[in-house]
């Protein structure tokens, strides 16, 4: 198994859960009677994952509860964001715990079962060699729960454009392959992870993968009633 630095997103308000996320974060909203955050945390551990890193902000106590009740023997650290700082800046506030080599992202809100194993092994597999940054995407038949009605890119070999009308629907998947350097681009501490994907876009830099199975993205109210006995 690959040996891995993972961060998982987790610090969102969670707000299209609506009443769901009044008083409980939406990464301990669960599924099938498991946390959200303890599907991504024992997919990834079972895949090799050496350490993970969690940003939280809202509910953030709880977050920090549940691990030390149920992982306090993994290697698992939290940082925690007064201030949101969004997904880029979130990331970027994290580097100092996730090391200098590339590491794996993923949101906190995909599903991941035993069916992905496979696509993700695959999408890892020499991640060392990554130069920028890699998106792992999904087609529109593959790709359930919340999703526009729009795509979010479109990979013409092997490079990632943005989606455009009348393109083929290719969806993220919440999960990424990061090298730290790109992070040089940006001088603001909160930003998108979406101002940094265009960046390398526009320098034909940003990669991607297609998975093969079914992703399942958990992220509105509705989603989590149709998979909540998954």
């Amino acid at each position: 198994m690959t040996n891995f630095n993972l961060m998982i997103l987790a610090a969102g308000y969670g707000k299209r859960m609506k009443n769901l996320t009044d008083s409980k974060p939406k990464p301990l909203l669960k599924i099938n009677n498991k946390e959200l955050l303890r599907h991504n945390i024992d997919f990834f551990i079972n895949l090799g994952c050496k350490e993970i890193v969690i940003n939280t902000h809202y509910l953030h106590d709880q977050i920090k509860y549940f691990i030390e009740e149920c992982y306090s023997n993994s290697n698992i650290q939290l940082t925690h964001e007064p201030t949101l700082l969004n997904t880029g800046g979130g990331i970027k506030n994290a580097l100092g715990l996730l090391g200098d080599k590339n590491f794996l992202v993923t949101n906190a809100d995909i599903l991941w079962k035993k069916e992905n194993k496979k696509d993700v092994l695959n999408f890892i597999n020499k991640y060392q060699e990554i130069q920028t940054c890699k998106l792992l995407l999904a087609k529109d038949i593959n790709f359930r729960g919340l999703k526009k009605s729009i795509g979010d890119f479109k990979l013409e070999n092997g490079l990632v454009k943005r989606w455009e009308k009348n393109d083929p629907h290719l969806y993220y998947t919440g999960l990424q392959i990061i090298n730290p350097r790109i992070f040089k681009l940006m001088e603001d501490k909160c930003f998108s992870l979406n101002v940094l994907w265009d960046l390398l876009i526009t320098n034909r830099n940003l990669e991607a993968n297609i998975s093969n199975s079914t992703i399942i993205h958990i992220g509105d109210k509705n989603a989590l009633n149709q998979f909540k006995d998954e």
